[in-house]
């Protein structure tokens, strides 16, 4: 007869933390996001161009500091830093003070001008960028019993679950105000672990902007089966939390946009990519077909600048991602103040 194999319970939040930044995680191990799922830097530079124009209204509002700060956290291979560095006006890129923020080691190639460390600056004055960072904050599941939520556990090693305590009354506190289970079987994903990291990042903000950029869902339309998902080599798999893959879950930003008034906001938009990135100039309309005649070379380049811009703006893919900016001691950016 086969030893059985033993199973290790684990909450998902603890399953998540060691699969994904543990030693020998997902992410400990250098695994880099564009080798198993697209993200907005990958698909096209324009996505950094509508930062780096954001940043220079951040620059204007803030009166063109001695030192700006881009911060970006969750930077993966370091492309928007690079992005912008290389097509930075000359003052604003002497400026510039560009930080990595990541666990994974610093890849090769990186400008000698960005800083790489594991946790943001202290202090921050300018623009901090979150994209498809809080998705990956590890965080627990519970799941809507007979008798009331109870927390969701896991074998790392296989991804079956089984019950177990109910949740500390902090999370039943979050729970009823952002995700109110009400069937048996309902399931949500506690956000409170993204809250507080995102209330960090505001509360280093001394003046400036930061802006997450995710997954998300709001109150009004909360998935009722949750949202754990797992990516490996370019695929959708299991999440299985043994370090295999990448295992996020989509982010409650409007409970992370109150953590981050909270924290010292004092301005604030939820919107989508799409609607942030049209009022950031990124258009995905073609070209008209009269210049493929009069200059056949820049039809083709424009055509191909449209498709990346429609792909970044695609309301059913990268366009319907989340987009909430929070200020500090400045107004939003005039191109964002617009969509309030």
């Amino acid at each position: 007869m086969a030893a059985s194999i033993p199973t290790e319970w684990n909450t998902w939040r603890n399953a998540m933390e060691r699969a994904l930044y543990g030693d020998g995680g997902f992410y400990r191990r250098g695994e880099r996001p564009a080798e198993h799922f697209r993200t907005s830097v990958h698909a096209s530079p324009r996505f950094a161009a509508a930062l780096a124009r954001l940043l220079a209204e951040v620059d204007a509002l803030l009166g063109r500091p001695d030192r700006l700060d881009l911060v970006d956290v969750g930077a993966g291979c370091g492309g928007v830093l690079t992005h912008v560095l290389e097509t930075a006006a000359p003052d604003l890129a002497a400026r510039l003070n560009p930080v990595a923020v990541e666990v994974a080691p610093r890849p090769g190639g990186m400008p000698p001008a960005v800083a790489w460390r594991t946790d943001p600056p202290e202090s921050i004055t300018g623009l901090v960028v979150a994209n498809e960072w809080l998705d990956n904050v590890p965080l627990d599941v519970v799941e809507q019993a007979p008798d009331g939520p109870r927390v969701v556990l896991v074998d790392p090693a296989t991804g079956v679950e089984r019950p177990g305590p109910a949740p500390s009354p902090e999370d039943l506190e979050w729970l009823e105000r952002w995700w109110p289970l009400r069937e048996p079987g309902d399931r949500a994903e506690i956000g409170r672990p993204r809250c507080a990291a995102w209330a960090s990042v505001v509360g280093r903000l001394d003046r400036g902007l930061a802006v997450a950029i995710d997954y998300s869902h709001t109150r009004a339309a909360r998935p009722v089966y949750g949202t754990l998902t797992g990516y490996r080599d370019g695929a959708t798999v299991p999440a299985v939390p043994d370090g295999s893959c990448d295992v996020t879950a989509h982010v409650a930003l409007d409970a992370c946009a109150t953590a981050g008034e909270r924290a010292g906001a004092t301005a604030s938009l939820l919107t989508t990519q799409r609607e942030a990135l049209h009022a950031l100039g990124v258009s995905g309309a073609r070209p008209p077909i009269d210049l493929a005649h009069r200059d056949p070379r820049a039809y083709l380049t424009a055509l191909c600048t449209a498709g990346e811009a429609a792909e970044l703006t695609d309301p059913h893919g990268l366009g319907g991602f989340g987009w909430l900016a929070q200020a500090v001691g400045m107004p939003l950016p005039p191109a964002l103040e617009g969509l309030r």
